[in-house]
């Protein structure tokens, strides 16, 4: 697959799943324990920015591996 297959492709997971963890995130910060606990709502917010990052590693590594030599 040429690289710049593979960087559409990952843009758009990229973009997916930005939006599903920003919806899982929103969804998870309206539970009542913990919307009535702010050290609970600190690390929640912090674990919950960062942690997409995670899942993003592998698809921006993915993206931008070189193309294969021809021959």
């Amino acid at each position: 697959m040429a690289i710049r297959t593979r960087k559409l492709l990952g843009t758009i997971a990229l973009l997916i799943l930005v939006l599903v963890w920003s919806l899982l995130g929103m969804t998870v910060a309206q539970t009542p324990w913990l919307a009535n606990s702010g050290w609970l709502q600190a690390i929640f917010y912090v674990v919950a920015g960062l942690g997409w990052v995670l899942p993003a590693m592998p698809i921006v590594a993915w993206m931008s591996r070189p193309d294969r030599a021809a021959g």
